[in-house]
């Protein structure tokens, strides 16, 4: 083996021999080699937890062939398996909970859940047989060992205590199918992870690289492109005094905000010159990452044996993570530039227009006749810097839900009339229409210090590990583009499932056996869902984002209890495992396209203005482009007797989803 292949497979495990090597090395020489690859000080107690844990394997290990791994990394959730244990094709997985005498819920899921990533994200693992094992060492005897898979062969966890360990790996010997698996090879194999936004975060907060936690097949490779063209951007302007703005564009679910992330979590040191932070106008996003982060540093740091406070760490993630509204504020108290030099925006195109502007200043602030837009007064506080500074606006397409949003138009309107002097480094692909960039593209195209970069769009989506054209799909729905939605949909089906119903309760039933350990599902809405109230639907109710996104099953608020509807405002940015869409009459499909309606008081109206028309349709967007994994429709049926809910409303909308393909739950 050589050097190179060495690093790798010790990266990937603390400890890997082939089994028989484990079994006759020195115990010592075992928990040493743990100890030496460990990242963090050793614990007493973690130490006690590895030597009982070595001395089980030995015990059960005996008359096994295969490979042995000790404490291999899951980079995508920042975790280390117990053990794996390959034998031939058949992949073998341990979490040990010594001392405990129970197998409580979430510990069943994280053995899942390291299942369910090999299968998803590590090649060598694509179609192999998995077996995840919790061992409780104080259970009482184990029960008969059931072995139930799914399709795609990994297997629902198995809860034994040390006795039961034999009876699992005799089973995994009967299941073997096809040649042996070298165990340096598998551990080899690229991983190619597709994370959520609060995984990313969190992986990144706790400085694994964006290449540790993204994808690096071909058909995503331009992440790290796009990720390393923005970081030599920064550097090129702190080495030649300049002051630079960068557009980064992307399909929905590419990897936008985490090339964002990536840029500010690198220089989030604020001794250094470079220090970044991440803006978002998002305010659930802030939130949700801003909990997140807070949780796992604290978890972290109290498991590395640190006294800490959870306040104190989320005071250092609030510099960090930043709504962008409190940093435009901090502009209007002082006279002075930021502190930082590299600020990242994120969903840029969200920034408020002129007169949203003016109307917040003049309400809120006191501040009559105030004269620039969010974009162009972020941009003079950035230029308050003598020497450099760098702006980078992640931009996505179709994603403006809100009044007073002022697309990507005015930020450019902002540097052709105010800022000349600044060099712009724009996406190749900000000339597409659904970027709205209008007029001003073209004045910012005869500018000498304007740079069209092909570096920087993101054109796979990877929200989506599944299916990349579910994006493609939704676009088509929307356009009404029937037989490119069609076509669209027959790439995606056979591994993207998405049906409908019109019944919630399937609905509901659907989601919840389609998800699998910790994996995330919840109900969603358009904010303007007001007759979905007769389906215990109601979104005036107000959700918390960070309850909704990060507590656990056990949470009636969380949306793993498919009671509370969270809206597009409360999910853009963030995602779900599995959906449930509903679908109400505030857009419903008729034979001339898309007609757009609010209730107000007792009575749905007719949406005549083309921006509300278009914040109604990105909605829609929004809620259908959240699921990495599959999704269910709910239409209703409606009601005959309720004029409100006329089931004429409904029907066509069901008829147009139905005849492009998507199965019907019976």
């Amino acid at each position: 083996m050589g050097a190179l292949d060495e690093h790798r497979l010790q990266s990937r495990a603390w400890y890997s021999a082939p089994i028989h090597d484990f079994l006759t090395a020195d115990q010592n020489a075992v928990l040493g080699e743990l100890v030496r690859r460990c990242e963090f000080v050793v614990l007493p107690s973690q130490r006690d937890t590895w030597i009982a844990q070595i001395e089980i394997l030995r015990t059960e290990l005996v008359g096994i062939s295969g490979f042995l791994f000790l404490e291999f990394n899951i980079p995508r959730m920042g975790r280390r398996v117990d053990a794996v244990l390959l034998i031939d094709s058949v992949i073998v997985l341990i979490e040990f909970k010594v001392g405990e005498s129970a197998f409580n819920t979430a510990a069943i899921d994280q053995v899942w859940d390291y299942a369910l990533d090999l299968k998803n994200f590590h090649e060598a693992s694509h179609a192999a047989t998995i077996i995840p094992v919790l061992v409780a060492t104080e259970s009482p005897l184990s029960a008969p060992l059931q072995l139930r898979a799914d399709a795609d062969g990994v297997y629902h966890p198995v809860c034994v205590n040390c006795g039961g360990i034999g009876a699992v790996l005799n089973a995994a010997r009967q299941l073997r199918e096809g040649g042996v698996t070298h165990g340096a090879d598998w551990a080899q194999a690229p991983y190619h992870p597709t994370p959520t936004i609060i995984e990313a975060a969190r992986a990144l907060y706790a400085d694994h690289s964006v290449e540790n936690i993204s994808r690096s097949d071909a058909s995503a490779r331009n992440l790290r492109v796009t990720s390393r063209r923005v970081e030599s951007l920064v550097d090129e302007a702190r080495a030649k005094n300049r002051k630079t703005i960068c557009f980064v564009t992307g399909v929905p679910g590419a990897g936008k905000t985490l090339v964002g992330l990536n840029t500010a979590t690198r220089r989030r040191d604020r001794n250094q010159p470079t220090h970044a932070v991440f803006l978002s106008g998002n305010g659930p996003l802030v939130a949700v990452l801003r909990e997140a982060l807070t949780r796992d540093e604290f978890g972290r740091r109290r498991l590395q044996g640190e006294r800490v406070r959870k306040s104190k760490i989320g005071e250092s993630v609030k510099a960090f993570v930043q709504n962008v509204h409190h940093f435009r504020d901090d502009a209007l108290s002082t006279d002075n530039p930021p502190f930082e030099h590299v600020v990242i925006f994120d969903e840029a195109q969200r920034a408020w227009n002129l007169q949203q502007t003016a109307n917040f200043m003049r309400q809120k602030k006191g501040r009559a006749g105030f004269s620039q837009s969010e974009p162009e007064f972020l941009i003079s506080f950035m230029d308050r810097h003598a020497d450099w500074a760098v702006v980078v606006c992640l931009v996505g397409g179709g994603q403006e839900i809100n009044r007073g949003e002022a697309g990507i138009d005015s930020w450019l309107e902002a540097i052709n009339t105010s800022f000349p002097h600044w060099h712009l480094y724009i996406s190749s692909r900000l000339t597409d229409s659904e970027y709205a960039a209008g007029h001003a593209l073209e004045r910012v195209g005869r500018n000498a210090n304007a740079h069209l970069d092909d570096d920087l769009h993101l054109s796979v989506s990877m929200r989506s590990f599944r299916a990349e054209n579910v994006s493609a799909f939704v676009k088509a729905v929307l356009d009404c583009e029937i037989e490119q939605a069609r076509r669209t949909l027959a790439q995606i089906r056979n591994r993207y499932p998405l049906v409908m119903t019109r019944d919630l309760n399937v609905a509901k039933c659907w989601v919840r056996e389609q998800a699998r350990g910790s994996e995330r599902f919840g109900l969603v809405a358009s904010s303007k869902a007001l007759r979905l109230k007769p389906h215990a639907v109601d979104i005036r109710v107000s959700v918390d984002p960070v309850h909704w996104f990060l507590n656990g099953k056990e949470d009636t608020r969380s949306s793993f209890y498919l009671e509370d509807a969270a809206t597009e405002f409360q999910v853009q940015g963030l995602e779900l495992d599995w959906a449930c869409v509903t679908w109400d009459a505030d857009l419903r499909f008729t034979a001339e396209g898309w007609s757009y309606h609010d209730f107000r008081g007792k009575n749905w109206c007719r949406i005549s203005k083309p921006d509300n028309r278009t914040y109604l349709l990105n909605a829609y967007r929004v809620l259908l482009t959240r699921a990495r994994q599959g999704m269910v429709l709910f239409v209703p049926e409606g009601e005959p007797s309720d004029p409100t809910r006329s089931p004429d409303y409904y029907d066509p909308t069901f008829d147009y989803l139905s005849g492009l393909g998507i199965p019907v739950l019976k």
